[in-house]
């Protein structure tokens, strides 16, 4: 069947029949004006050029949109050049597809970003302008980014956020310091941010005017409490916990009688924080009576009678009354309510003893971890490190769990109740009792760079279990948190430890090599970073 020729014809085709012509094909349909045949498709092609420039010459141009407002200034100094050129360099490097194993001596610098940009933000620069879109993506990709990305971003980044869908996560996490956001003597912007502003503006503000205004901020959240939704209700209230005082406790004691049962629990959690408290006076008289000292035996122990029931009154306080799967339902409420209550009245409570003395008191009938476990949560959540310190115990104590610690996660928690400096002492003594197979927690609420002490042990650790011949692969977590967070100071140790050692019949094979190469990744690492570190203050590297 032959296709039927279309007429010539003096008449122009319309733009739809061109379109109609190149979706069925020449040999089907030729637009007016055209014949048939192997000159049909340049025919058409050339119809659709000239009536594309005939339709572009008769549009009316289009209203002008209204242009956007210029970025905000960012008031802080720009990125010396080599720190600017670095950064470039961190951010056009992407993570490795390859699975675990050995990753050559070259520095991981998606790892050093974060550390990069936590130095950058302590020195107050800003970014250059060109680096913002990959600065943003970057932080898109990784959550962990997020914060200390968006606060060396600045103002611009919230501008460039809602031009571009994809970086819209920057105005749901914009930090609570912000440049843009008005400060706590500007009155009227802030009523007008908060009446008008986005859900992710108005948490910012009230974080940023609660860590430099308290009371104003509770003020500007009590005026639309009541008009709140339920979900914006607990992420408003979790920004009390900085600056958390006695004067917040009236309008947490009214948050208690809250439609919400997640805002409840919070206004308690917040309330059991703050030992002078009416609510940590109620939880101290029920976990008070839960726990005493018998004199009977040979020698002082404590007795637990947990709860009966969770009265209306102990719900309204925060304590949770129905148990999670697996757990006695008595054992749970017992938990919640010596967690409430404050740790300064268990001495008075327990014969005057102080905090070592009851936490080394035996505990009968198997509810010595219930109760030590208890106590954790309430040392962390009361920031009490006289407390902590008597539940980790010395760092020598068996390491799976000190007197009160009922895991390496409880320790960890404890550990950052206390100072930076005390806190590497205890691990580093933990690692030279213990080693580096348990440490791995506890060495990630440490402050980086590591105080030396700790970094030695570190080292000293690695060195004794490459000398045992132990499976190298299973320290590699450690290796990598010892690139990030050991003293650059450190490296000269380093060069002892370069060498392939000689392997032992009961080595894993190939472990001599992997350290070494290990070792060298390290070195050539922390060197990378104290050239870095050079670049953030302008020194010539």
């Amino acid at each position: 069947m032959h296709p039927t020729p279309t007429p010539p014809t003096d008449t122009a085709p319309t733009w739809e029949d061109l379109v109609t012509a190149a979706l069925l094909g020449t040999d089907r349909r030729t637009p007016p004006g055209s014949a048939a045949g192997r000159s049909a498709p340049s025919a058409l092609l050339d119809a659709a050029a000239a009536e594309t420039v005939r339709r572009r010459a008769g549009l009316r141009p289009g209203r002008a949109a209204t242009r956007p407002e210029p970025a905000p200034a960012d008031p802080r100094p720009t990125l010396p050049a080599p720190a600017a050129r670095r950064l470039a360099l961190l951010l056009a490097d992407r993570p490795g597809t390859g699975g675990a194993g050995r990753r050559g001596t070259a520095p991981d610098l998606v790892e050093l970003l974060p550390q990069w940009l936590a130095a950058a933000n302590a020195h107050g620069f800003a970014p250059p302008a060109e680096a913002l879109p990959a600065l943003l993506d970057a932080a898109r990709g990784r959550t962990d980014l997020r914060p200390a990305a968006l606060r060396f971003a600045g103002p611009r980044a919230l501008w460039l956020a809602r031009l571009n869908p994809e970086w819209r996560f920057a105005l749901r996490a914009a930090p609570g310091g912000d440049a843009s956001l008005p400060g706590p003597e500007e009155t009227g912007r802030i009523e007008k941010l908060w009446q008008e502003g986005l859900f992710a503006e108005r948490v910012a503000l009230l974080a940023s005017l609660r860590s430099r205004a308290p009371d104003a901020a509770r003020a500007l959240l009590e005026s639309t409490w009541p008009t709140e939704r339920a979900e914006d209700r607990l992420m408003f209230l979790d920004s009390l916990r900085a600056g958390l005082g006695e004067r917040d406790e009236p309008f947490l004691e009214a948050a208690l009688a809250d439609r919400s049962r997640n805002v409840r629990a919070t206004a308690a959690e917040l309330l059991s924080a703050l030992p002078g408290s009416a609510l940590a006076a109620r939880m101290a008289v029920r976990a008070g009576a839960c726990v005493a000292v018998d004199h009977t035996g040979d020698t002082p122990t404590l007795v637990v009678e947990a709860p009966h029931t969770c009265d209306a009154d102990m719900e309204r306080d925060g304590v949770a009354p129905k148990a999670p799967a697996g757990r006695g339902e008595r054992s749970w409420w017992l938990g919640q309510l010596v967690e409430a209550a404050p740790l300064t009245a268990w001495p008075a409570r327990l014969g005057g003893r102080t905090p070592d003395r009851i936490v080394a008191l035996p505990v009968a009938d198997d509810w010595l971890g219930e109760l030590h476990a208890a106590w954790c949560r309430a040392a962390v959540r009361q920031r009490d490190a006289t407390w902590s310190r008597a539940l980790l115990g010395p760092p020598s104590a068996p390491g799976a769990g000190g007197p009160g610690a009922v895991s390496l996660a409880e320790r960890a928690k404890l550990l950052g109740t206390l100072s930076v400096g005390e806190r590497a002492e205890w691990v580093a003594g933990f690692i030279a009792a213990h080693g580096l197979s348990e440490a791995f927690q506890l060495l990630g609420v440490c402050a980086v760079p590591w105080a030396a002490p700790l970094g030695r042990a570190v080292v000293d650790a690695l060195n004794i279990a490459r000398d045992a011949g132990s499976y190298p692969w299973s320290f590699s977590g450690v290796m990598g948190l010892a690139e990030r967070c050991l003293d650059p100071a450190e490296v000269s140790r380093l060069d002892a430890l370069l060498a392939v050692p000689d392997e032992s019949e009961d080595a894993s094979p190939g472990a001599g090599g992997y350290w070494a190469e290990a070792f060298q990744r390290l070195g050539t690492t922390l060197r990378l970073r104290a050239v870095m570190a050079q670049e953030l203050e302008g020194e010539p590297s």
